[in-house]
């Protein structure tokens, strides 16, 4: 079995919170996240388009920023960027083979030895600072074991709740567990949630409190962000669409003001962020084809949002999801623009919930499509939607474009 293989075989043994393992197989690979600075971004939505424009404005600022994200869409490699660069996918299977025995003598789980495999390259390639996507929670997630320079928590909302409790107190406390005691940290949590966080001891500044936001949308080319904080005020501009996407950008803005850089390097880095399968429109066959990851009911009330604002009132949805979310929740944020929908599932991971379920919850006309690939060729000739899962987005964004996606089981 080649070591990719392996490792995503590791997948099935599922998730198993804790620091042990993930700070034992750092050290038996020479500690490789001290040669590095990190900046660490959890939350329940947003972290990954937070992560992006923040190592976007590091790189504007000229230094060597590596940026971690997780899950991938189509492809391992997308994870690790080194200076805006994807690292090679020869460049990782390299630096797996050298992670494997070590991972294989303590029993680390996927993603525990993804977070080691990240630092290992990231080591490697002389990066300077890293922005790291929290994975599951915060305190006992595996990239917690890093010493960050400053922390981020986008915001908290319902999810993953058999793991990270009932109510958003519970997950706020664990998502609090990547500050530090007189750390930096800025977050866009709800007012109410605060003091959960600064608990911690960190020196949190909170979006609507030590810094205000204004945006202004340019509908499909984004949003104009005015921001105001302590470190100062700048307007600049983001391609990211929805009045989250301008929230995110603002956090990343604020996050970057408090490491020290100044109004150009933010201009620059937040002007040209790219963050594939989020809010994302491709053309295809002639038509047009909007691509979003909302998988809980906090995420598909704002692509809801983002939609009402680029005056998108109804249109034909293409949907699947983890059998594991709230899809109720999602389903009723969806019903107030799907004009019709399409219920598929991803191909490639088990965890997606029966389509004939699915159709049932919805009250909208729906039909049924045994693949993504036969959901898509079932679309009118309009503007359509395909959300509900980041994994079902992965199989279709490739078909859109054109390329050929991984072929390997999804879980994690």
């Amino acid at each position: 079995m080649n070591d990719l293989d392996w490792l995503y075989a590791r997948q099935r043994f599922g998730v198993h919170p804790g620091l042990g393992r993930v700070r034992d197989l750092l050290a038996r690979l020479g500690d490789p996240q001290g040669a590095f600075r990190t900046v660490l971004v959890g939350g329940t939505n947003g972290k990954g388009s937070t992560a992006a424009t923040l190592a976007a404005m590091l790189a504007a600022d000229g230094g060597r920023t590596a940026l971690f994200t997780s899950p991938h869409l189509t492809r391992f490699a997308e994870r690790f960027v080194v200076g805006e660069r994807e690292v090679p996918p020869e460049t990782v299977s390299a630096a797996l083979s050298r992670v494997r025995p070590q991972a294989e003598a303590l029993g680390a789980t996927f993603f525990e030895i993804v977070v080691a495999l990240a630092c290992s390259l990231f080591a490697e390639a002389g990066a300077e600072v890293a922005v790291m996507e929290v994975g599951l929670g915060g305190r006992l997630d595996a990239t917690n074991v890093l010493d960050p320079l400053l922390s981020i928590v986008t915001g908290v909302a319902l999810d993953h709740t058999e793991i990270l409790g009932q109510t958003v107190e519970l997950i706020a406390a664990e998502k609090a567990g990547i500050l530090r005691p007189g750390g930096l940290a800025v977050t866009g949590v709800a007012p109410e949630l605060l003091p959960i966080l600064e608990r911690s001891g960190a020196d949190v500044w909170a979006l609507g409190r030590e810094a205000q936001f204004e945006g202004r949308p340019l509908g499909w080319d984004g949003w104009e962000v005015e921001l105001s904080s302590p470190a100062g005020s700048v307007t600049f501009r983001t391609p990211l669409l929805g009045m989250h996407g301008a929230r995110n950008a603002a956090l990343a803005a604020l996050a970057a003001q408090r490491l020290g850089l100044g109004a150009a390097a933010l201009q620059s880095g937040a002007a040209r962020v790219r963050w594939p399968g989020r809010l994302e429109k491709l053309d295809w066959r002639g038509r047009e084809v909007l691509l979003d990851g909302a998988h809980n009911p906090d995420g598909a009330r704002a692509l809801v949002a983002a939609l009402r604002g680029l005056d998108v009132e109804r249109l034909p949805i293409v949907f699947g999801a983890a059998g594991d979310k709230d899809i109720k929740g999602v389903v009723a944020e969806l019903e107030r623009v799907a004009s019709e929908v399409i219920v598929t599932r991803a191909q490639l991971s088990p965890r997606a919930a029966d389509p004939g379920v699915l159709a049932g919850l919805f009250s909208v006309p729906t039909r049924l499509a045994g693949t993504p690939a036969e959901a898509l060729d079932l679309l009118p000739p309009c503007l359509s939607l395909v959300c509900g899962s980041l994994y079902l987005v992965g199989e279709v964004r490739p078909l859109l474009m054109g390329e050929v996606g991984e072929e390997r089981e999804r879980w994690q």
